[in-house]
């Protein structure tokens, strides 16, 4: 029976197994460390982007007090922002939002302001995201908003975490 066994491991002993293993486990482990070094480098600069918008970035909500309870706590009871980085801004005093790097509009009590909202932005890195009910916003003006750079329409709550996540991370944070 040993003499059996004998055999195969002749066989593979040859250098040309030998050598041949040895080049392809080099090959698999670089591509391995291709792969990790890749990935880090990948997703490293979006985390970062994340923690920093998340950590230094505000959010202005502009429309009546009623619409910036209810906005502000379905943001706060996320856990994802603090109640400190989100302000009220009333429509009528939109150039305290002048600062600030996300203005999240509430379309029902902003909407009569809406140009001046945009002409209010320190420049088009300022993500702009409207909340409207379904049907609400006239299509003359959707078009309007359309052309303008980094603007959002969102028509439910629960979208309206993801698309400020997504503004964090599309628009640029200017450090002071």
């Amino acid at each position: 029976m040993n003499q059996y066994l004998q055999i195969p491991f002749d066989f593979f002993n040859h250098p040309f197994f030998v050598i041949f293993g040895g080049v392809s486990a080099s090959i698999i482990l670089l591509g391995l460390v291709y792969r990790i070094i890749f990935w880090v480098l990948g997703i490293t600069p979006i985390v970062i982007r994340l923690g920093v918008g998340l950590w230094r970035r505000k959010i202005a909500i502009i429309g009546s007090f009623e619409a910036y309870q209810s906005l502000s706590s379905t943001i706060i009871d996320s856990g994802i922002f603090n109640a400190n980085k989100i302000m009220h801004i009333e429509p009528g005093s939109i150039e305290r939002a002048k600062s600030e790097s996300i203005y999240l509009v509430d379309w029902a009590s902003s909407s009569v302001k809406i140009n001046d909202i945009f002409s209010s932005r320190k420049s088009h890195q300022t993500a702009v995201i409207i909340f409207a009910s379904p049907g609400s916003i006239p299509m003359e003006q959707i078009s309007g908003i359309a052309n303008k750079p980094n603007t959002v329409i969102v028509n439910f709550k629960g979208r309206l975490l993801n698309d400020i996540l997504t503004s964090l991370l599309t628009t640029s944070y200017d450090s002071k």
